[in-house]
C-alpha cells in the first residue's frame, strides 16, 4: 500500500444556499450571520441586496467586496468570477471559517455544485446544497417553477420554511411531497439517500447543522472590538430570552459514537453507502487499525458527498473512532447499533502489520481520499 499523502491545513466548507423568490433564503442567510457560532463567514452573492449590510455595520469596502464589522466578508460576483473570488476568500489573510454562496442570480444550484466539486482550489471542501422552500407557497411555486423538482433532487438539506403559515396536516403533506421529490428514482443509486428536511419559521435553523463552532487559538479574540453578534446576544441575555419561540436545536437530532476497537473498513463503507434518509452530516475521525497504523482518517460527509482525509496520529494520542451524526427524522439508537456493528470483532495485536487482505479492505475508503495530484 502506497504511503498516505501528507496532512493539509483545514479546508473551508463552501455551502450553496438556494431557493425561489420569497422562500426565505435571505432571512436564513442573515440569521446565520447573526448566529454564526463564532465563525467568520464569507458570503458570495449576486448583489449586496441579499444581506442587510446597513444592520451589520460595514467596516470597509474594496471593489466588490464588503467587509462586515464582525470579521465576515461579502462579495458581489457573477458566475464567471466565482473561482476568482473563492481564491480571494480562501487566502490566509481573509481568516474565514465558512463560505456561503447565495445562488440567486448566479447560476442553477446544480451548476454551482458541479463547479465546486470540479474546483482546483485545494483550500475548499463541499459543504452541501441547502434548498429553502416556502411551505405556504410550495404548490404554487411548483406550478410556476417546475424546475424546483430538479433542485430538490440534488439538494442535501431542505429547509421547509414559514411552517407557521400552514396547519399541521398540511405541513406533513408538504414535507412528504418534498422528501418524495428529493428521493432517488427507482433503480438509481441512493448515494446517501434523499435530502434531510428541516421545518422552521423565519429561517431559524441551528448553525451547527451546517458548520461546526469556531475553535480559536488561545488568546485570539480576547482583545477585539465587540461585534454585532456580541451585542445582539447580550441584549437577549438582558431580556431573559434567546430571541426565539423555541430552541434552534429542536428541529434535528444528533448522536455521538466512540469506539476503542478499530473500525472494519468494508463494514463502515457499507454503512456509509446506505445512509438513511434524513442523515445530513457525519464528522469526526476513524481508526482503521491495521488498515493504516500510521493515520487516523478524518471523515466529512454532507448529503451525498463523502471525503476521507488521513492524518498522522500524534504521540500518545488515544486510538479511538469518534463520530458525530446529525440529521432530521433519524433513529439515533438504530444508527448507533449499526456503527457498533462496523467495529472489528477483536482488537488487533499490538505488533500486527498490514497484509494484502488489509490493504484490499482499505480500497473502498481510499476512493474518497483526495490525492495531491487531484488538487493540481
Amino acid at each position: 500500500m502506497s504511503p498516505s499523502p501528507p496532512p493539509r491545513k483545514q479546508q473551508i466548507p463552501v455551502i450553496v444556499l438556494a431557493g425561489f423568490l420569497g422562500s426565505g433564503k435571505t432571512t436564513l442567510l442573515n440569521h446565520l450571520l447573526r448566529n454564526r457560532a463564532g465563525n467568520r463567514i464569507g458570503v458570495i452573492v449576486n448583489d449586496f441586496g441579499s444581506i442587510e449590510i446597513d444592520a451589520m455595520t460595514v467596516s470597509g469596502q474594496v471593489g466588490s467586496t464588503v467587509s462586515l464589522g464582525n470579521g465576515c466578508l461579502c462579495c458581489a460576483v457573477d458566475a464567471s468570477e466565482l473561482d476568482t473570488f473563492l481564491e480571494t476568500l480562501t487566502r490566509p489573510a481573509a481568516r474565514l471559517d465558512v463560505i456561503v454562496i447565495e445562488a440567486s442570480g448566479l447560476a442553477e444550484p446544480q451548476e454551482l455544485v458541479r463547479m465546486l466539486l470540479a474546483s482546483d482550489n485545494p483550500h475548499i471542501v463541499y459543504g452541501g446544497l441547502v434548498e429553502v422552500v416556502d411551505a405556504a407557497e410550495f404548490d404554487a411555486t411548483r406550478r410556476r417553477h417546475p424546475e424546483i423538482d430538479r433542485h430538490l433532487a440534488v439538494a442535501d438539506l431542505v429547509v421547509l420554511n414559514k411552517t407557521d403559515r400552514v396547519g399541521s396536516e398540511e405541513q406533513a403533506r408538504i414535507r412528504d411531497a418534498v422528501a418524495t421529490t428529493g428521493a432517488p428514482a427507482a433503480g438509481e443509486e441512493a448515494g446517501g439517500g434523499a435530502a434531510a428536511v428541516i421545518c422552521t419559521t423565519y429561517g431559524r435553523i441551528d448553525p451547527e447543522l451546517l458548520f461546526d463552532p469556531a475553535l480559536r487559538p488561545d488568546g485570539e479574540g480576547k482583545a477585539r472590538q465587540l461585534t454585532f453578534e456580541d451585542l445582539l446576544l447580550a441584549e437577549r441575555a438582558e431580556e431573559g430570552t434567546d430571541g426565539h419561540e423555541h430552541h434552534l436545536h429542536a428541529a434535528y437530532e444528533s448522536l455521538s459514537f466512540t469506539a476503542a476497537v478499530p473500525m472494519n473498513p468494508r463494514r463502515l463503507m457499507e454503512f456509509l453507502d446506505s445512509r438513511p434518509q434524513g442523515l445530513y452530516r457525519i464528522k469526526g475521525f476513524v481508526d482503521f487499525g491495521v488498515g493504516d497504523r500510521g493515520n487516523k482518517y478524518s471523515l466529512h460527509a454532507v448529503g451525498r458527498f463523502l471525503r476521507f482525509d488521513p492524518q498522522p496520529w500524534t504521540r500518545d494520542e488515544p486510538r479511538l473512532t469518534q463520530l458525530v451524526l446529525i440529521g432530521s427524522g433519524i433513529d439515533p439508537e438504530a444508527l448507533h447499533k449499526e456503527l457498533a456493528d462496523c467495529r472489528e470483532s477483536t482488537a488487533p495485536a499490538p505488533d500486527a502489520t498490514q497484509d494484502a487482505a488489509h490493504e484490499r479492505s482499505m480500497w473502498g475508503v481510499l476512493r474518497y481520499v483526495q490525492r495531491p495530484d487531484d488538487e493540481a
